[in-house]
């Protein structure tokens, strides 16, 4: 895979995670044809920390992410997340700030990785949604791409600082969801959060069959 991309901290950082994954994993990574140039959501069930570094290089393009707030913290980790166009969110509230900045990063053309539960699921079971995926949805209109991400708790769960041992990866990209298939209008008194429903609802539904509800 060719990154296209001048920024050498994000290529390190690009190179440098996909190369620590596939060292304690078997990495498979599905639905290439599924992902979109330009501006686009990309939103995936969360499993583990290794998330973020495991979607950003499994594509051959520079994304944007969003990360809490305190992750910043620290000047080297902060300087490097910056430096792989992470927009710093408080959790737990209505960050204006985080929501303008995500928003700009889309009108600029920039693809977004979101996570519809909000935070890494406890068991690997996904679970219910919050609605900052349905809002920059709403508010964007751009594509949404569905990930189902499966495997990646199993070599680094929550709680854990380092690898667990081997694991089997896989990721997989869905068909990009237009507007009329997550946006339930401007008249639905939830309209944010019932568009993050549909969208992990989408998620929900790319596991192989062997994998009901992950």
């Amino acid at each position: 895979m060719i990154l296209d991309s001048k920024n050498l901290v994000y290529k390190a950082v690009y190179h440098g995670a996909r190369s620590f994954i596939e060292v304690f994993s078997t990495l498979e990574v599905e639905g290439w044809e599924n992902v979109p140039t330009g501006a686009c959501l990309f939103a995936s069930n969360h499993q583990s920390m290794l998330d973020p570094p495991l979607i950003g290089s499994s594509l051959p393009r520079e994304i944007s992410f969003i990360a809490r707030r305190t992750l910043f913290d620290n000047p080297l980790f902060g300087f490097v997340i910056q430096a792989c166009h992470s927009i710093p969110v408080d959790r737990g509230e209505a960050d204006i700030g985080a929501i303008r900045s995500a928003l700009a990063a889309l009108k600029a053309g920039e693809g977004l990785l979101i996570f519809p539960e909000g935070t890494r699921s406890q068991d690997g079971v996904i679970t219910a949604p919050k609605a900052g995926a349905g809002l920059l949805a709403c508010r964007s209109g751009v594509p949404v791409v569905p990930i189902h991400i499966r495997g990646a708790r199993d070599m680094l769960p929550r709680g854990a600082n380092f690898p667990l041992g081997s694991a089997r990866i896989r990721v997989r990209f869905g068909k990009a969801m237009q507007p009329s298939e997550y946006d339930p209008g401007t008249e639905h008194a939830d309209r944010s959060i019932e568009a993050s429903r549909r969208i992990l609802e989408r998620i929900k539904s790319l596991p192989d069959c062997d994998d009901p509800g992950l």
